[in-house]
């Protein structure tokens, strides 16, 4: 496409919907042309923010703007699979906020719909665009954690916000299960999950889940958001080396341990314990929200391929709702 500004519109202005519009409006070569929200005083709290877009509460008026680009959905979680579908089938590009879909068949059909029209659908999933994260499916790529990663382990903890549409697994394990599939780069084999509801009915809010690859990586997470810490970690052992990802540490946010058993020369078959240093590469420190939309804009002039495509919303969403039978078993 030409070089003229983007025209991007945000549809979904409650929690997340502003820090969406924040950003697109704030990068260069691109335009924040429409704000849409179905309530009127939602507009009316947002729209000083954004002078430079029109508000509406009408999706079907966006969709309706010939030279509107780009679409990004930051609307509850039920209605993402559908919306996505009808932006891509009126001929815009598609952000939607994670999850992609509530369920595998609604994912599919929001992918196939990509593909129909040959627009670019990206999924919002967040973590993958952290500097840290990056840093952390380096060092699992290059070998620098040995040539086997045996296990990852996840901790998303707080207490809040309690949500009555989507459990614990769906609404913070979308973010964790994305991390644990790029750092993978295979999907898993078995997939495990025992939760429990304590605050509300039917609605679990401390799920533990268990996934096993066929290279024999296996990953737990523990997501809850009934719990005194506020974590939002990951650690992952290799054969040589450990490090561990901690969102919530001011400095420091990867660790790199030289710990490990290595086998001892002096006898067959026995390992002795490395204890060596631990240190903390350089992180950028830029908002990974700003990182997304970057890429998301970039993929939208050049036509390439997202990090966190359709395909790669579509497998988390697989690995989610084989968790949620788990769960429901």
């Amino acid at each position: 496409m030409s070089e003229s500004a983007l025209r991007i519109a945000v549809v979904g202005l409650g929690y997340w919907g502003p820090n969406l519009a924040r950003n697109f409006a704030a990068l260069p070569g691109c335009s924040l042309a429409w704000c849409c929200d179905p309530s009127p005083d939602v507009r009316e709290r947002v729209a000083p923010r954004f002078p430079q877009a029109r508000f509406t509460g009408d999706l079907d008026e966006v969709l309706a703007d010939p030279e509107l680009d780009a679409v990004a959905l930051a609307t509850p979680v039920s209605s993402h699979a559908e919306l996505a579908v009808r932006v891509l089938e009126s001929g815009k590009h598609c952000f939607v906020e994670k999850p992609l879909a509530q369920s595998v068949a609604d994912a599919e059909r929001a992918v196939a719909a990509a593909q129909a029209s040959g627009r670019v659908l990206m999924v919002g999933h967040l973590l993958e665009y952290h500097p840290g994260v990056q840093r952390l499916k380096q060092l699992v790529d290059s070998g620098e954690l040995g040539e086997r990663i045996y296990y990852i382990y996840g901790n998303r903890l707080n207490l809040g916000k309690l949500r009555a549409d989507e459990n614990a697994l769906w609404s913070l394990g979308a973010h964790d299960v994305s991390v644990v599939l790029h750092l993978a780069d295979e999907e898993p084999s078995e997939a495990i999950a025992h939760g429990e509801s304590y605050v509300q009915d039917s609605v679990e809010d401390v799920v533990f889940c268990f996934l096993r690859f066929p290279s024999g990586l296996s990953a737990h997470l523990h997501l809850s958001w009934l719990d005194p810490h506020k974590e939002r970690r990951f650690t992952v052992v290799g054969s040589r080396r450990m490090a561990t990802f901690d969102d919530m540490a001011h400095e420091g946010k990867l660790q790199i341990f030289d710990k490990g058993f290595d086998q001892d020369a002096r006898g067959y078959g026995e390992y002795i314990t490395r204890s060596g240093d631990v240190f903390s590469p350089q992180i950028p420190n830029v908002e990974p929200l700003r990182v997304e939309c970057e890429h998301f804009v970039e993929c939208v002039r050049s036509g390439a391929r997202p990090r966190s495509d359709g395909l790669s919303g579509l497998r988390v969403v697989r690995v989610l709702e084989a968790l949620q039978r788990s769960l429901d078993g």
